[in-house]
């Protein structure tokens, strides 16, 4: 994936202590045993305010891309209808646009939850947290985890994206590891079909790494 990148630090995450009805503290990711959440955990989202420091986690992420590489970044509320998924309330948008022809642009649209949704490429939405219901139990760190996996993977060249005629589409995320992620995300709305395919008609071998900013 092309020459050493430094890597991105991660800012202190709030710390915060949440306790359930009956006063004891609540520890998200492990909270269900062998038998699995309740039924009625599904439709329960408690506490979502655990998931604030994906923000702050968000713009160290946004400085740091455009420090590292040779990148525009802009902001604007408009951005957030890059996204492909629909329910989602944004409260700002950052889009990022590689000076490099064939590297795939990143928008992160802060959304009112508080989570984060990440559009990536032609017509990809990474969404942090996937869910949020106590079933996943998923944690602000976690997340977190995920993003930065996400974004480095783009931004060094593992992202590739395919779309057929019919707006079945799908994409492949390699990590610096050598594990992926992926598989089929469609379909594409048929307003942004025509795009999405002439885009990726011109990247066979995927997307390419973001430039780095010179030193």
């Amino acid at each position: 994936m092309g020459e050493p990148v430094e890597r991105f630090v991660r800012p202190a995450l709030p710390a915060a202590v949440f306790h359930d009805d009956d006063g004891g503290p609540i520890h998200y990711s492990e909270r269900w045993g062998a038998d699995g959440a309740p039924s009625d955990a599904c439709s329960r989202v408690s506490n979502p305010e655990r998931f604030t420091g994906l923000h702050l986690v968000a713009d160290a992420l946004i400085d740091y891309l455009a420090k590292t590489f040779d990148a525009d970044v802009d902001s604007a509320q408009e951005y957030a209808g890059d996204l492909l998924r629909h329910g989602i309330t944004p409260v700002r948008a950052v889009r990022i646009t590689p000076r490099g022809r064939d590297a795939a642009p990143l928008t992160f649209v802060f959304t009112d939850f508080p989570g984060l949704a990440v559009h990536a490429g032609a017509q990809q939405d990474f969404i942090y947290p996937a869910c949020g219901c106590d079933a996943c139990d998923e944690t602000a760190e976690r997340c977190a985890d995920e993003l930065e996996r996400a974004v480095r993977g783009v931004t060094l060249g593992g992202f590739r994206e395919w779309v057929d005629p019919g707006g079945n589409a799908g994409m492949r995320l390699a990590f610096e590891d050598g594990s992926m992620g992926g598989g089929n995300t469609g379909p594409v709305p048929e307003d942004r079909l025509e795009n999405a395919l002439a885009r990726l008609a011109q990247l066979p071998g995927g997307w390419a790494p973001w430039p780095l900013r010179a030193k």
